[in-house]
């Protein structure tokens, strides 16, 4: 056998296909097709045929700001910890809440002890607040973070609020530390936020457990429109205990993992 007949044959295309995949597949959020091609230094044809290609066989998944992981991918990689993987799983969900609701969808995560936002999906007609302070020094004034403090073991929950600065971010904050300690401890297994990190908007949390996984699931809506029912919040726990066993809570046994207590009055 001669050195040609030893080198393996490659099929650039297919490289080239698979190199896209592994970028979206490690990306925290969406990547429109322009960026991919930025990124790979394909021309931008090149780029959207092989994009195409793979949203058509179902590798990739086309969302309005950009390019997501598509229902094959987990087939052959079920890590949740994988980023890709994770925004993939949790995009659909963030969506059907979003359409079911007609508001904004945000899903945080906490993560080497500190506050996450994962993914926004929004809603034509109930657009995102501003996010004009990041999660990880808002987190007390935030219905998606305070869900998440609550969640937290005691130990955890403190450490955390020593190491950040409870900011008065509207005058509706909580900024004291035992009247947050003991509204958090006190959580009917949903958390709200009444104006206290944007005024004029009223934010409700639920929570999703996982293995490895301790995230919260939230709406945004307009303050002085805002309905805080049995119905509402049990919609979002509906769809908080669906993307739970997405991300592996049937492996705690049962298939029916809870996320938390049930809505009450």
């Amino acid at each position: 056998m001669n050195a040609a007949e030893a080198e393996p044959t490659l099929i650039g295309s297919v490289q080239r296909a698979l190199r896209l995949v592994d970028i979206v597949a490690n990306s925290p959020r969406p990547l429109p097709t322009k960026m991919l091609a930025a990124i790979t230094g394909l021309t931008p044809g090149t780029t959207y045929n092989l994009v195409r290609t793979l949203i058509h066989e179902g590798y990739l998944a086309s969302e309005p700001d950009g390019l997501v992981l598509g229902s094959r991918f987990p087939t052959f990689q079920q890590q949740i910890d994988s980023r890709g993987v994770f925004l993939a799983r949790v995009r659909t969900a963030l969506r059907d809440v979003t359409d079911g609701v007609g508001a904004t969808a945000y899903l945080s995560r906490f993560e080497d002890g500190e506050m996450h936002l994962v993914d926004i999906v929004d809603a034509v007609r109930n657009p995102r607040i501003e996010l004009w302070v990041s999660l990880q020094s808002s987190a007390h004034a935030t219905a998606l973070g305070k869900q998440i403090l609550a969640d937290l073991p005691d130990a955890d929950r403190l450490d955390y609020l020593s190491r950040h600065q409870l900011a008065e971010l509207t005058p509706r904050t909580i900024s004291d530390r035992t009247t947050l300690l003991t509204q958090l401890e006190h959580s009917p297994g949903w958390a709200v936020d009444q104006e206290e990190y944007s005024i004029g908007a009223t934010c409700v949390a639920v929570p999703v457990i996982a293995p490895g996984v301790n995230a919260s699931l939230a709406i945004s809506l307009s303050a002085d429109r805002a309905v805080v029912d049995r119905q509402l919040v049990s919609t979002l726990q509906s769809a908080a205990r669906k993307l739970s066993l997405q991300l592996g809570a049937d492996s705690l046994g049962g298939g029916g993992g809870s996320t938390g207590p049930e809505f009450t009055i």
